[in-house]
């Protein structure tokens, strides 16, 4: 049996509005994910799973509970210690891309190298030249971002987020801002990296028919996960 890599127990989350309202997104949520599985985070808006996510991915620590990620506990970790370990370990899919126009393809791609504090025992540069030539985007190595289509934008994200080979990729309604036929080969391109090289991949979505090609939900309501 696999491992877990994230474990979230009696997490909450919370913060002010105003000076008076408190405002609670995560209520004692208690989850376990294991290195290898493609799991999908469902609920409708406003349920609380994008704070999850920030959670899961070190965007944001909990008001109070216990977060291990890769056996560390985070709240033992100090704040560049956390973003190496963000960095290393998790790689990160939006729905806006969330790429740089002013940077080509390829130096969108390298672009988390340069902030890396580790020495690297691959070549950044011809890891980027093999991941672009594995989701087809070689040819657009020099074009822009906005020169391009939405499908190969979100393919450039994708090899963004496996250039510092981590163990886990988080995506974000990864493909909320494309059509059906491209929605779909995106989540083919995922599935394919779940299973030829058991990347943990874990997506927020409120699309069914997005989750169902997962192969597990995680549903969260009221800020509370009610199935997995």
């Amino acid at each position: 049996m696999n491992s877990s890599i994230i474990e979230l127990k009696d997490i909450y989350k919370s913060w002010m509005i105003g000076d008076e309202e408190e405002f609670v997104a995560l209520k004692g949520v208690n989850l376990s994910i294991k290195q290898g599985e493609f799991s999908a985070i469902t609920g409708p808006s406003g349920s609380g799973k994008s704070t999850l996510m920030h959670v899961i991915g070190l965007l944001d620590k909990p008001t109070s509970g216990e977060v291990v990620i890769d056996n560390k506990n985070i709240l033992s970790l100090d704040d560049d210690e956390t973003s190496t370990l963000r960095s290393e370990f998790v790689g990160f899919v939006f729905q806006q891309f969330n790429l740089l126009n002013k940077l080509t393809v390829q130096e969108n791609i390298l672009l988390p190298t340069t902030y890396a504090r580790k020495k690297f025992a691959y070549n950044p540069l011809e890891r980027a030249e093999y991941l672009m030539d594995r989701f087809g985007i070689l040819s657009k190595r020099s074009s822009y971002p906005n020169k391009i289509s939405g499908g190969q934008q979100q393919r450039v994200a994708i090899a963004r987020s496996l250039i510092m080979n981590p163990r886990l990729i988080l995506a974000d309604e990864p493909t909320g801002n494309l059509d059906t036929k491209t929605g779909d080969e995106i989540m083919k391109l995922f599935q394919e990296l779940n299973e030829t090289e058991k990347i943990t991949i874990v997506l927020v979505t409120h699309e069914p028919d997005i989750a169902k090609k997962t192969r597990r939900s995680i549903h969260v309501l009221d800020g509370m996960v009610t199935t997995t």
